[in-house]
């Protein structure tokens, strides 16, 4: 069983999802999880695009990342409260994406 949790805001288990430490899941498709637990091994910290599809993806060819932006746009309706205005899962002009997880809610004992 793959689990990636950094916080108790986002949990991953396999393709299920729990925000916020609600029990109920959110299931992700194949690749959304993949993103997921992409950007959560680097969260906190701006991640490219060019890592993001060479990690989720598997591919070097990186000219259009019209995939990853549907991928994105795809969890982002699952994760944020204002899709349209993300506050957790972020868009760093120029380089790629960012997923935000306070600090103080941070999980201590990572695995991932």
């Amino acid at each position: 069983m793959t689990n990636h949790s950094v916080s108790r805001e986002i949990k991953l288990i396999e393709r299920d999802l729990y925000l916020d430490g609600s029990d109920q899941p959110i299931r992700l498709n194949p690749m959304e999880a993949r993103l997921l637990a992409t950007l959560l091994s680097y969260v906190n910290q701006p991640v490219s695009r060019t890592v993001l599809m060479r990690q989720v993806w598997e591919t070097d060819f990186v000219e259009d990342t019209r995939t990853l932006e549907v991928h994105v746009s795809w969890l982002r309706r699952k994760i944020e409260a204002d899709p349209g205005r993300p506050r957790r899962l972020v868009t760093i002009r120029g380089l790629g994406y960012c997923l935000l997880v306070d600090d103080d809610s941070r999980d201590r004992d990572v695995a991932i």
